[in-house]
């Protein structure tokens, strides 16, 4: 099982939705979110390397999500 649980990304979806959600659809979501964020996450350590620090700062995310 990954970072993301599949309950958090049913009440993701329900919470959009307001339907019911599939144990499928819940997990897909999960992967896909996971995915991302581990991207977003590797990305954001090149900046935070790049500045010499070894704490990844909000700006870092901030500049990752504008590409």
């Amino acid at each position: 099982m990954g970072e993301i649980s599949i309950a958090a990304a049913d009440r993701i979806i329900r919470k959009a939705a307001g339907l019911r959600v599939s144990e499928d659809a819940a997990k897909l979501l999960a992967e896909y979110l996971e995915e991302k964020g581990m991207k977003i996450a590797s990305e954001a350590s090149l900046y935070s390397k790049h500045a010499k620090r070894k704490t990844i700062t909000t700006s870092d995310i901030k500049l990752v999500l504008k590409k």
